[in-house]
């Protein structure tokens, strides 16, 4: 079981390659914008270095969403490229999942863990997992204030980490069930293949032909305004 992950979803670029679950190669960019060009590269460089071709693969697995719009266009057109060449099948593993799933092992048990990715003024897209990586609360679209979490804090230590937690640090750190890691935390290709490994023993495949990223929102654009004569 040979599979090649990819996740750009937000400003950094990770590819992985993983057989049965083990790590073989994995590199990271981190920079202002990722391209395709770049992605690519990456792509490449990890395959030759582990000593396979991309015709060895099982499959690909990408970081689906939620994030950066641009970044995971990127990574899922990228994805189903190499699919449909290589006749390979395709995971998709939810980011929020796979950035729980770098920490879970780190905290008690009676500890919940809030993947959190920056969305826009004081949104973020966000979640909750336990430490054995199920879902608690789903993916969402929320907006932080005082009273967020509220409910969860009352009841056990929450971890908030990711490009959107410092927008919850501002208004949450003085609870003493919210813990804020020191270390920045963002998605990596790295835990995606752990978790597309399960996925594809469990023969969760996606359908290429209707999949799309898991932008969460529609995208925003300014109309201009029409005109009346």
């Amino acid at each position: 079981m040979l599979i090649l992950s990819i996740d750009t979803s937000t400003a950094s670029c990770s590819v992985a390659l993983h057989q049965d679950s083990q790590l073989l190669a994995c590199y990271e960019l981190f920079t202002e914008r990722t391209s395709a060009a770049m992605l690519t590269t990456l792509i490449h460089d990890a395959v030759q270095q582990a000593g396979y071709e991309l015709a060895n693969l099982d499959a690909i697995a990408v970081a689906k969403g939620p994030g950066s719009y641009t970044g995971l266009r990127i990574a899922v057109s990228t994805a189903k490229g190499l699919c449909f060449a290589l006749d390979k099948p395709l995971l998709a593993i939810n980011t929020l999942a796979a950035m729980a799933e770098q920490i879970r092992a780190f905290y008690p048990d009676d500890h919940l863990l809030c993947p959190m990715i920056d969305a826009r003024r004081m949104e973020v897209y966000c979640a909750l997992y336990d430490t054995k990586g199920q879902e608690r609360q789903p993916t969402a679209a929320q907006i932080i204030d005082h009273t967020s979490f509220g409910d969860w804090l009352r009841q056990s230590p929450v971890v908030f980490f990711g490009d959107g937690a410092a927008k919850c640090k501002s208004l949450l750190n003085d609870h003493p069930n919210a813990i804020f890691p020191a270390r920045a935390l963002v998605p990596s290709a790295r835990t995606v293949g752990q978790l597309a490994g399960r996925a594809y023993t469990d023969g969760q495949f996606e359908d290429m032909a209707t999949f799309e990223p898991f932008y969460l929102k529609d995208f925003m654009t300014t109309q201009p305004k029409k005109i009346i004569l």
